[in-house]
């Protein structure tokens, strides 16, 4: 298959009067054309910075300190920002949890779209809309000549989250960022765009990261699955495996705490404790005191190992035997 993008080393810190935030530290990805990557974790691990990192959108006090990316083999540390802004909305697109970040209110939906496409290709304005008609369409709205016309507030939010997953299509990108896109949205709205999203990316190829806090969304679009915690990926495989048979306690404690799969009347799983401080992370695994499986070993910090199905950074695993309770 065609790598689309590979990170190595990925760095992100942030220096502030407190101390440096290790916001990301050290994270490795690769994906290929057509692929869904699900990116998880609490609020607070790194997700959201590692899709701006790869965007080239960290502001002061942060900045990448270490790591490559490479997409479709083209080192982007190289680029210069006009080569940034010829490839950001048209090679690598990204799509925002509040659409109202991409989304102009006092413009309307056709202009804006408009402008997205000829700022990077020289069509007509009558080529560029029915473009943008098209793909309007494509993600599931309804009369899309009229939605065109609309401003942003006539619409719901529902249908704002489609236009913006319009807008990052519209150039047929080769990647696609989607950060936690339905979050804010009711869950029948959320399998809808979900279920959008994931049959773009068949009839288009477009690889796409899809970020989100919950493991039952990514479930369901999400080819493979990277376990985010203080900045650092603890597993990654497939995500029939993730979700099976997970691996890192951490990821464990994720799925035992999603209601659907508990026993009805059975008490939730709790992860102990709360996500670390960034500016004082504690010795060795991050994750280590709140683990129940937690060893004098975990007091130095675990490499990533690897089973025949998934990585895992951790010093005591949950066995392959072990399944989430169902």
């Amino acid at each position: 298959m065609t790598e689309i993008l590979k990170v190595t080393g990925l760095c992100t810190h942030f220096f502030t009067r407190a101390g440096v935030v290790k916001a990301v530290d050290g994270v490795d990805i690769s994906l290929n054309r057509g692929e869904v990557l699900g990116l998880v974790g609490e609020s607070g691990s790194g997700k959201s910075i590692t899709g701006f990192s790869i965007m080239n959108l960290i502001d002061a006090p942060g900045r990448m300190t270490g790591g490559r990316i490479s997409f479709k083999g083209r080192d982007l540390s190289q680029l210069s920002e006009t080569a940034w802004q010829d490839l950001r909305g048209n090679r690598i697109a990204m799509i925002f949890q509040d659409p109202m970040m991409t989304l102009n209110p006092v413009l309307r939906i056709d202009v804006q779209m408009i402008e997205a496409i000829q700022a990077h290709e020289k069509v007509s304005r009558t080529t560029a809309r029915e473009r943008a008609r098209d793909t309007l369409g494509m993600v599931g709205i309804p009369a899309p000549d009229e939605r065109l016309k609309a401003y942003p507030h006539q619409l719901s939010g529902g249908m704002r989250q489609r236009v913006a997953i319009a807008i990052a299509f519209l150039n047929k990108p080769d990647l696609i960022i989607a950060d936690e896109p339905t979050t804010a949205l009711d869950v029948t709205i959320q399998s809808q765009i979900i279920h959008e999203a994931q049959k773009l990316t068949r009839q288009t190829g477009t690889a796409m990261i899809w970020i989100s806090h919950d493991l039952a969304v990514v479930a369901g679009i999400a080819d493979q699955i990277s376990v985010m915690y203080a900045g650092r990926i603890v597993e990654h495989g497939p995500t029939d495996y993730v979700i099976d048979n997970p691996r890192h306690p951490y990821t464990y404690g994720l799925l035992g705490s999603v209601p659907s799969a508990n026993k009805r009347g059975a008490r939730l799983f709790q992860i102990d404790g709360m996500a670390p401080n960034m500016l004082a992370l504690p010795r060795g695994c991050a994750f280590g005191p709140r683990c129940d499986r937690a060893v004098d070993v975990c007091a130095a910090a675990p490499g990533m190992s690897q089973s025949c199905t998934q990585k895992f950074r951790c010093h005591n695993p949950v066995p392959e035997a072990v399944k989430v309770a169902k």
